[in-house]
């Protein structure tokens, strides 16, 4: 399955035209000629998952993945047929409902020491809904299983039936763990600072003790204190560009999906609580709403009217990738496709491919990390025989 055209489509974000709700929104440019030809290899390395939320790679060429079920799995290596081992690990008091359950996973930079791993998992007792919380654990030798190290955070709010958890983890070029969280659809939660929902969150990846240079340190709230930006709505993709830029891919309503560029203390503009004077959750908002908070940071691209709900993000980098080096890539859930995003030093998206090899052929995609051979993995979320995915440019 290679040598297939890109069907390209590109997106030029103009500060111009306005939606039904007044936000401004980017408008797309004139048609451009066709992209040049670009190919793509994709390979089944595993099957036989169930919904795989994450994929860590180790020093030694196997990979743990993450299963929403609440299961963890070891990849013997990156090629196709690779035998997948369980992980024997203490995961009874995950929640698994809806979207919630064992999710983001980060491999802890100094695995080849110590074998920590650290998880994003919504938790329960007795069947009842407390929190999402983030978890170190080590891995035998043998990686047969993992024994719990203890809790790096706890009090990341949950709704019990799973909706909206987040939870993707990335690592910052200066060391510093970033932690994407959903509102988990309450609605004042995405403005309010103290509350760890609808945020990213920056911290010590080895205490979970925020960073003396976090945009709220000063704040007497213990919460507030690790926000890194708020006013998001259900942040699933974390990516790091080379010069330390940070990305995010986020869910919309039922419009506007986002990518963001990130800025340490802004406000992202989600606020189904309208201010504060409705306890519903409000969806008809804006997802960027300037004209109630003008400061609010405007998306670097947006999906406008099409659902795509995207999903795990990374960058491609490195000369085997030729002219795809350097492009955002961004797996989607509805969509069922994979975007590449070219963005701008100042960030904002020009481009957008959608390769055809990866365009509805594997159904749900949501994984998306870039290996250390170069290659670019992603997994399938279907819920029946769920895949990971290696793909590379032949």
């Amino acid at each position: 399955m290679h040598v297939r055209r890109f069907v390209a489509l590109v997106l030029v974000l103009v500060l111009a035209g306005c939606g039904a709700n007044g936000a401004s929104r980017p408008t797309p440019a004139s048609t451009p000629p066709p992209a040049p030809d670009a190919e793509l290899r994709v390979e089944v390395i595993a099957d036989g998952l169930e919904h795989p939320w994450d994929i860590g790679f180790l020093p030694d060429g196997t990979a743990l993945v993450s299963q929403r079920p609440g299961r963890i799995a070891l990849l013997a290596d990156h090629r196709p047929g690779a035998l997948v081992h369980p992980v024997r690990a203490d995961l009874g008091d995950v929640l698994v409902a809806g979207e919630g359950g064992l999710m983001g996973l980060l491999v802890h930079p100094d695995f080849a020491n110590d074998r920590r791993f650290i998880t994003c998992q919504t938790h329960q007792v007795g069947g009842d809904a407390v929190d999402v919380r983030l978890v170190t654990w080590r891995l035998a030798e043998d990686g047969s299983r993992a024994d719990r190290v203890g809790d790096l955070l706890t009090g990341l709010p949950v709704n019990p039936s799973g909706r909206h958890s987040g939870c993707r983890l990335a690592l910052a070029a200066d060391g510093a763990l970033l932690v994407g969280t959903g509102d988990t659809a309450r609605p004042a939660d995405p403005q309010d600072r103290t509350s760890l929902g609808g945020k990213v969150l920056r911290m010590n990846v080895d205490t979970g003790a925020p960073l003396p240079d976090n945009p709220f340190i000063a704040s007497p709230d213990a919460r507030e204190r690790l926000v890194l930006s708020f006013g998001h709505r259900n942040v699933q993709g974390i990516a790091l560009h080379p010069d330390g830029r940070v990305f995010t891919a986020e869910h919309g309503p039922a419009n506007d999906d986002e990518v963001n560029l990130l800025r340490p203390g802004a406000n992202y503009g989600w606020d189904p609580s309208r201010g504060g004077v409705s306890s519903s959750y409000d969806e008809s908002v804006p997802m960027t709403d300037q004209h109630r908070f003008p400061d609010a940071v405007k998306a670097v691209w947006t999906s406008g009217e099409e659902r795509l709900a995207p999903s795990g993000a990374t960058f491609l980098t490195g000369p085997q990738w030729g002219r795809l080096d350097g492009v955002l890539a961004v797996a989607t859930l509805r969509g069922s496709k994979l975007l590449l995003l070219r963005a701008e030093p100042d960030g904002a998206v020009r481009e957008v491919l959608i390769p055809a090899e990866l365009d509805g052929t594997f159904g749900r995609l949501r994984a998306a990390r870039q290996g250390p051979d170069g290659a670019f993995y992603l997994s399938t979320s279907n819920g029946q025989n769920d895949k990971i995915l290696r793909i590379t440019a032949p």
